[in-house]
């Protein structure tokens, strides 16, 4: 046989045989364009596949710094991150992903409370614990997840109404120093021991995403300390989707329809940030010398800067760091050890006219 043609016969058989070996070689995992880290099934890390339900807010991204910096492979886990970006839908799709990847624990921040049942079944029949963070789900199976981590959303709502009542008795207080000189009428006196003020006090709210945990909670516990208060109107309850485009929208639609508007409670910062702007432009006032009082939920670090501004009065704490409760979770159902149904991190209120003191050492 011709050299040459020994020579090209040769080459041609070292080529197939490494190409069969790199065809035998196990293929690495695909990386989804929304999953952060991949699972090393050799790894002693402990898996958590976690779907967050989007990036609609300040408070959200501060949200999901807190479990990722919680979820750490120093702190012994191996976290793969999935965007839900405000879908249920894609959610459910993420949780059957980290199913299909046998991960050790599932933690979901679900967009709605409804329709999960079926999907963590499929969990627990795969022997995967889950705990639910930030808001709650509904059912009637509660075997179907270990743990809820979050803030109390009710609670929220209360303080809100809490802190409304005592703003009108101060201001009524403070009328009344100045009238000191002048004696009331037996029937306002009445009305003074009964905690009742004549005035109408009209009242405009922005919801958030309907039939989340936070618009249920924050509504319903506003709601309570509301119907103690015959003048206290509420003249309209919208969703403004938790964003700041469709709160500034339905607040411009609500100075549209109405023009005696005394109170906005807003249920997220992000929403507050629209109104004001809405409100301004408007050619009206907000805030703490403003003719609308606003009162907000979240307490991020641009809410701190609007309340020395003036522009809100008050602002509802919702905490956003709850990465380190959910790590403690997991450490101790790791270890065998009960864990409490639900756990709420703590949360304070704060005020305008202190807002340049107690932000002081915050991180978000």
């Amino acid at each position: 046989m011709n050299k040459n043609i020994k020579i090209i016969l040769w080459i041609i058989f070292i080529g197939l045989i490494a190409l069969a070996s790199y065809s035998l070689r196990p293929m690495k995992n695909i990386q989804n364009s929304e999953v952060e880290n991949t699972v090393d099934i050799n790894s002693d890390l402990i898996i958590v596949g976690f779907s967050q339900l989007g990036s609609e807010s300040d408070w959200r991204t501060a949200n999901t710094k807190s479990i990722q910096n919680a979820l750490t492979k120093k702190n012994g886990f191996s976290l793969i991150f999935s965007n839900g970006r405000q879908s249920q839908e894609n959610q459910i799709k993420d949780v059957r992903s980290f199913i299909f990847q046998e991960v050790d624990y599932i933690v979901i921040a679900p967009v709605t409370e409804t329709g999960w049942d079926t999907v963590l079944k499929e969990a627990r029949e795969a022997g995967i614990p889950v705990i639910i963070v930030d808001r709650m789900i509904n059912t009637d199976d509660e075997s179907l997840y270990v743990a809820c981590v979050g803030t109390d959303k009710y609670a929220e709502g209360e303080k809100a109404g809490i802190w409304l009542e005592k703003y009108l008795e101060e201001q009524k207080s403070e009328e009344n120093v100045t009238q000191e000189n002048e004696s009331l009428s037996e029937e306002t006196a009445s009305q003074e021991e009964n905690g009742l003020n004549t005035e109408v006090i009209n009242i405009v709210v922005l919801e958030g995403t309907p039939n989340s945990t936070a618009q249920i909670g924050r509504s319903k516990g506003f709601e309570d300390i509301a119907r103690k208060h015959e003048n206290w109107n509420i003249l309209a309850q919208d969703s403004g989707d938790f964003t700041k485009a469709k709160g500034k929208e339905v607040m411009a639609k609500y100075l549209q329809e109405y023009d005696d508007i005394d109170i906005l409670v807003s249920q997220n910062d992000d929403m507050t940030f629209g109104a004001i702007e809405a409100i301004q432009e408007a050619g009206l006032t907000c805030g703490v010398n403003g003719k609308i009082k606003v009162i907000s939920f979240d307490a991020v670090s641009e809410a701190f800067d609007r309340m020395e501004d003036g522009l809100i009065n008050v602002d509802i704490e919702c905490n956003p760091l709850q990465g380190q409760l959910i790590a403690e979770l997991i450490e101790r159902l790791e270890k065998g050890k009960k864990v409490d149904k639900v756990s709420y991190v703590e949360e304070k209120v704060f005020k305008a006219e202190n807002a340049g003191i107690e932000r002081i050492g915050r991180s978000y």
